[in-house]
């Protein structure tokens, strides 16, 4: 077999062979197949796509290249949680203790952020003392012992990804749906939970920019799991304006408490409830979607999902005490208010300009490299549909900066006002199953 044959198949519209696709991913990570023949079948398969049987293969094959865990070992339903990424998406810190302190089992491994979204790991480690690395042996036990464990990816976790994922972001091969499905599913195939739940966000602080893209891409994740013999299933969220109020670490982590003790913003909550709905359904806890709702909306009642976060963030090392006193958490030097030049009813939120600026401000990264700054970021004042008197305050910047002009003329520009009343959409569009 030659890689040749392989990229010529490929570009002249055939479907490949499960053993074409295992020679390609096996040569490939062994480095017997160059970059450069790589980039040629990546760019093939961008204009020639590739059906659902050669997808479910090369995720396959892409999950098998290195470690698979397994939670064999972990008693009850194990279930699990990936967001395609988007501005202010706090969830997991507070939909997995919820989950959690229902009695679902949610194993979980995360990453970090890189440009204007932030990782859920960067997240947790703004909490002093919180460790992301556990190994294997202590993942597992912490989850059977108090039902949560979020870690960060161990290094032989589908090495054929990471080769992959490289090459494809400088030989403009990123936007290709079989391509950025098997990439997300072949890590959380990988990771070994018995669910999955893919929150699949759409709008401008999103990485699919339209409904339909993102329909395409879940529902094509949600035929690879259900292929590898994994209940998988998706839900479509609205990343038109932030999620929640809060873009910036601690700022959200106080945001995720804030949930859980009965006081988060509505379209938060909305997001956890029904995520939360749709994983207690897959765990076999909830009897239906319904059931599945009341038990998330009594865990925050009750505060047992309050309760639960301060389990795991002691677990995994890290000083409770912020949990419950928020206010120990550091804040910027610097806190700006951005206030409205005219009056008007807000229509849109541009959450990639509320993003980027929060990254500008120290919130993010532009590089690996980059050092967060835990306390920067971005409070929004106001949320689509709401009206604004003029001088009213829009939002308020939080940075230990010294040059942020140009940075509030860029969160005072991402909001978009218009005279008449705004209809506020539910933040959920779809569910795929």
């Amino acid at each position: 077999m030659r890689m040749v044959d392989i990229i010529e198949k490929k570009r002249d519209g055939f479907a490949l062979t499960k053993q074409e696709i295992h020679f390609f991913i096996e040569g490939y990570v062994k480095g017997d197949i160059p970059d450069y023949q790589a980039s040629a079948l990546a760019m093939a398969i961008v204009f020639r796509g590739m059906n659902d049987e050669e997808i479910a293969c090369l995720t396959d094959e892409m999950m098998h290249s290195g470690d698979t865990i397994d939670l064999s070992s972990i008693k009850g339903v194990k279930v699990d949680k990936h967001s395609t990424g988007g501005v202010g998406d706090k969830t997991s810190l507070a939909l997995g203790p919820l989950v959690a302190a229902c009695g679902a089992k949610l194993a979980k491994m995360s990453g970090r952020g890189l440009g204007h979204t932030g990782g859920t790991l960067d997240k947790m480690e703004s909490i002093p003392g919180m460790r992301i690395n556990l190994t294997e042996e202590e993942f597992i036990a912490q989850v059977n012992r108090i039902g949560i464990a979020i870690i960060g990816q161990t290094g032989q976790i589908v090495p054929a990804d990471k080769k992959l994922y490289a090459l494809r972001d400088v030989t403009g091969t990123v936007e290709s749906i079989p391509l950025i499905a098997s990439s997300i599913m072949s890590k959380k195939l990988a990771s070994g939970s018995d669910c999955i739940l893919l929150d699949v966000k759409f709008g401008s602080g999103a990485f699919m920019k339209t409904l339909e893209k993102a329909k395409e891409l879940a529902s094509t994740m949600v035929r690879i799991g259900k292929a590898l013999g994994r209940d998988t299933r998706a839900i479509l969220t609205d990343m038109d304006e932030p999620l929640g109020l809060a873009v910036g670490n601690n700022l959200e982590v106080k945001e995720a408490i804030a949930t859980l003790k009965g006081e988060g913003p509505r379209d938060f909550v909305e997001l956890v409830t029904n995520a939360g709905a749709i994983m207690l359904e897959q765990a076999h806890i909830a009897s239906s979607y319904e059931d599945g709702q009341a038990r998330i909306t009594a865990a925050i009642k009750d505060g047992s999902g309050l309760r639960k976060l301060k389990e795991f963030v002691s677990a995994q090392g890290g000083d409770a005490s912020y949990i419950e006193h928020p206010e120990k958490f550091p804040v910027a030097s610097k806190i700006i208010p951005v206030y409205s030049e005219k009056e008007g009813y807000v229509r849109r939120i541009d959450s990639l300009a509320i993003g980027v600026s929060s990254m500008r401000l120290g919130g993010g990264r532009a590089t690996m490299d980059d050092v967060i700054d835990m306390s920067a970021g971005i409070i929004l004042n106001k949320k689509v549909g709401d009206k604004v008197g003029k001088g009213e305050l829009l939002a308020t910047a939080y940075t230990n900066k010294d040059d942020y002009e140009d940075v509030i003329k860029d969160i005072h520009d991402a909001f978009e006002l218009e005279q008449s009343e705004v209809v506020v959409h539910p933040i959920v569009h779809a569910y795929i199953h």
